[in-house]
């Protein structure tokens, strides 16, 4: 079998997709693993990611496995050909969405678990009363970025994108929201 060698601009993606993954929690191996099928933009087979990578088929299989866990690739099969081929999703925003989702259920879950079981305990002292109470911040806090993270997953690519775009002009329009809020008596009125 014979590639098309990759061109230096895509091996320096791979290279720092390899460097990037041993920090977010990936081997090196499954972070070009991933890197390489996403810049190439078409389903490869395992002995062509191999070869591209010059990486054992070994060594692709078990990080082909990590990146089907994490729902980044999907196996795909053509017809008259028995081998597997892999393939990102297409739509950068499904990748988005899923590294975001798998981090959550890996990562943030087991500490919410956790934290729910903390306050459930009855505090037998006044330091246990004083770190409860900050365990209850944090909960709150990680609670309250989950429930905004579900909102975010249902809105459409395009909304997303409008709504990174806004960036900083989401404060200006709160602080436009503040000056509207009219003070004076106890029946303050505000405009929510």
């Amino acid at each position: 079998m014979s590639i098309t060698p990759l061109t230096p601009l895509s091996l320096r993606f791979i290279s720092h997709f390899g460097e990037m993954g041993s920090r977010w929690g990936i081997n090196r191996t499954v972070g070009q693993i991933y890197a390489l099928l996403y810049v190439q933009g078409k389903a490869l087979n395992a002995d062509e990611i191999a070869e591209h990578l010059t990486f054992s088929r070994s060594n692709v299989s078990m990080g082909l496995k990590e990146l089907q866990s994490w729902r980044l690739v999907k196996l795909l099969h053509k017809p008259g050909d028995r081998r597997e081929y892999f393939e990102p999703p297409q739509d950068i925003w499904d990748i988005f969405k899923a590294l975001l989702e798998e981090r959550r259920r890996r990562e943030i879950e087991p500490t919410l678990s956790m934290l729910r079981d903390a306050l459930l305990e009855q505090p037998t002292n006044e330091a246990d009363q004083v770190a409860q109470q900050r365990m209850r911040e944090m909960y709150d806090l990680i609670e309250l970025s989950s429930s905004w993270f579900d909102d975010v997953q249902r809105l459409s690519p395009e909304t997303l994108t409008s709504l990174m775009k806004m960036g900083s002009k989401v404060k200006k329009l709160l602080d436009v929201r503040e000056k509207f809020r009219f003070s004076g008596t106890s029946n303050d009125t505000v405009i929510k």
